[in-house]
């Protein structure tokens, strides 16, 4: 494929683009795990950590790296072609692709990292886009924005969270003002900390169809899910703060989770879904799931 076929489709439009977050996945931005290891990175892996010897956590390299390879190996086996961020030994928390940029129906935005250890995480995506040749449309320049609390609800709106200790209020406007200008609605929503990014709250799985912790959210902002006519399984808060609704929407009724994920992979199951579950406990500790570990660079 070359530039100029990644830029354009047949109708003048660029191809990389994702207007929903829902339909079949076809290309997915992955980091690569090569320096991956246990840092303070949220309110979830600071409690994991601060509890590692009493509940028998123990980080592991070899298997963290296997974990990543099941992860690439399912997508591959579903049809998503998968790309990959370097590996930079001082980015060791890269690897969760989902905060340093998110794909629009415009190009990528490069986020703006709150984190010290992933503040530079720019640099390894920015320079992922440059060589595959896609389009940047902004850079969140505006406090702090990350891409795990920009949420497409279905084409023409957005969800958007803020936590403070992540992405901020004046970043989730700036963004949310761009959504405005190019006729979009685009919905602000603070969390309270300990869920870290709105894709741990609310996690769309079909047209219309998402999973959400509705513990996490103000009434006014489940009244607005139900004016847009999202129907929620939803996520108790005890799975909710262990990243069980941290899933990705392959598209077609088939979902990528994880093992640990036990009531929500039986929901899942219940209403019909396949669910293809892997073992990913040494990311889940360090404080991203599956969803934290990708992002859609386009879908059908």
């Amino acid at each position: 494929m070359t530039n100029t076929d990644r830029e354009n489709d047949s109708s003048g439009k660029p191809a990389w683009r994702v207007n929903a977050q829902t339909g079949v996945l076809t290309d997915v931005l992955l980091g690569k795990p090569d320096h991956f290891r246990w840092v303070p990175l949220n309110s979830i892996s600071a409690v994991n950590q601060a509890n590692q010897e009493q509940l028998g956590y123990r980080f592991d390299k070899q298997k963290a790296i296997q974990q990543h390879r099941q992860m690439v190996e399912v997508y591959e086996a579903n049809g998503v072609r998968c790309h990959f961020a370097e590996a930079d030994e001082g980015l060791p928390s890269s690897v969760f692709t989902r905060d340093s940029s998110f794909m629009t129906p415009w190009g990528a935005v490069i986020a703006s990292v709150q984190t010290p250890p992933r503040r530079q995480d720019y640099s390894v995506v920015s320079e992922f886009y440059r060589k595959a040749g896609i389009p940047i449309w902004k850079w969140v320049t505006a406090n702090h924005f990350e891409g795990g609390d920009f949420v497409i609800v279905k084409p023409g709106v957005a969800l958007l969270g803020w936590a403070g200790d992540r992405s901020t209020q004046a970043g989730a406007e700036q963004v949310a003002g761009w959504m405005h200008d190019k006729g979009w609605e685009a919905f602000i929503v603070p969390i309270p900390p300990q869920f870290v990014h709105m894709d741990a709250v609310v996690v769309m799985l079909e047209e219309n169809l998402a999973l959400v912790c509705e513990d996490a959210l103000p009434c006014y902002a489940i009244e607005w899910l139900d004016q847009q006519g999202i129907e929620r399984i939803v996520v108790a808060y005890a799975d909710c703060v262990k990243l069980g609704g941290n899933v990705v929407s392959l598209g077609n009724r088939r979902v990528l989770s994880m093992a640990h994920n036990v009531n929500i992979n039986a929901r899942l199951r219940d209403e019909g879904f396949e669910v293809i579950a892997i073992e990913y406990d040494m990311f889940a500790i360090g404080g991203g799931g599956v969803h934290c570990s990708c992002h859609e660079l386009r879908r059908d």
